[in-house]
């Protein structure tokens, strides 16, 4: 049986293939000059976030002050971008006393978000640095066109408390001449009014390959990539073994010589399909469709179903960043080798 000692369902994550998958794409970026800024939203530990930084990292992403709380508490993590609208007295709050402990920028599309950042930050030593959002072609948040970042770039430059730094977008894929363009000439639209631009950043796991391709942006912010899943491996973006995260799994049931049931429903392995078939790759068995899920049980599928009751299953999720988020701990291996549970800090924050 496969880990016999771990009771599912689980979270595990090969410290061999993440670490490998890290030093690959850092390698790449240092080949091209492109600094690299990792999502934590991925894995959302501080250990494997210190290990990108050892690799070469400038830095890390996080989508909520939340999340960058829990990140730096236990120290090694000094440079921090948030990349969401961040509105609410009591966020902004936090935002401040976060600044006081790392080096901290943040981004904005809207005036709304800078005069809340401005009145939080007005009476800092320090002015707080904030990107303009910039929307690309994702249709996410972000100004639309390159004339909206020059004028939303000016109005922080006129608030107290807040300082320009620079663009951001999350870009969509296979565009990245598009997004050349389209982040060339806000640039040059802003340092037109006499604004430096001095940070383009731009990433996305899907275009992780292509980071060289947009040459304006100064770095790469990347989150699937230290895992990777069923979506980027349909992507041509990865292979399976290149995916560290996989979900243990026990069958409990089988019904039938084409069916069987396991215990990991869409609570441990979401419901995302992304466009894909079933829910998962079985490992070792290409053959088996995770055809459905409900809370807390999978189906299997196949023409001949071939396991046992008891038996031990390994999934490569469609979407495995939704998976950490599932889980208050993982479980480290490396290869066939069990290290232990490692707690997901960073995970169920709302804020």
């Amino acid at each position: 049986m496969i880990f016999p000692d771990i009771d599912t369902p689980a979270v595990l994550v090969d410290l061999d293939i993440a670490e490998a998958n890290i030093d690959r794409f850092q390698g790449h970026c240092a080949k091209h000059g492109i600094a690299v800024r990792p999502h934590i939203k991925t894995h959302k530990l501080p250990k494997l976030a210190r290990r990108q930084l050892e690799a070469g990292a400038i830095g890390i992403t996080c989508q909520k002050v939340s999340e960058a709380e829990a990140m730096i508490a236990e120290g090694g993590i000094d440079d921090v971008l948030i990349t969401f609208n961040i509105l609410g007295d009591a966020k902004l709050a936090r935002l401040r006393a976060l600044s006081e402990k790392v080096r901290l920028s943040v981004v904005a599309d809207n005036t709304e978000t800078v005069d809340g950042l401005s009145k939080s930050f007005a009476d800092a030593a320090t002015p707080l640095c904030v990107l303009v959002e910039c929307d690309t072609g994702a249709a996410r948040c972000g100004v639309t066109t390159p004339e909206q970042a020059r004028d939303l770039a000016r109005y922080i430059d006129s608030q107290p408390g807040v300082t320009f730094l620079g663009l951001m977008t999350y870009p969509p894929v296979g565009q990245e001449v598009a997004v050349q363009e389209w982040l060339t000439r806000a640039k040059r639209e802003i340092e037109e009014i006499g604004l430096p631009v001095h940070v383009v950043s731009h990433g996305g796991s899907p275009g992780m390959w292509q980071a060289q391709d947009v040459p304006v942006a100064t770095e790469y912010r990347i989150g699937t990539y230290i895992y990777n899943d069923c979506s980027l491996q349909a992507q041509g973006v990865c292979t399976w073994e290149d995916c560290a995260l996989s979900v243990l799994a026990t069958v409990i049931s089988v019904p039938a010589d084409n069916r069987a049931v396991i215990d990991a429903g869409s609570k441990v392995l979401t419901s995302d399909l992304l466009g894909l078939e079933g829910h998962g790759y079985v490992m070792g068995r290409p053959d088996i469709l995770v055809q459905g899920l409900s809370e807390e049980h999978g189906v299997l599928k196949a023409d001949k179903i071939n396991l046992k009751v008891g038996e031990h299953i390994r999934i490569i999720p469609n979407h495995a960043c939704v998976v950490t988020n599932m889980v208050d701990q993982i479980e480290t291996i490396r290869g066939d080798h069990s290290l232990g549970p490692v707690p997901v800090v960073a995970r169920g924050k709302v804020q």
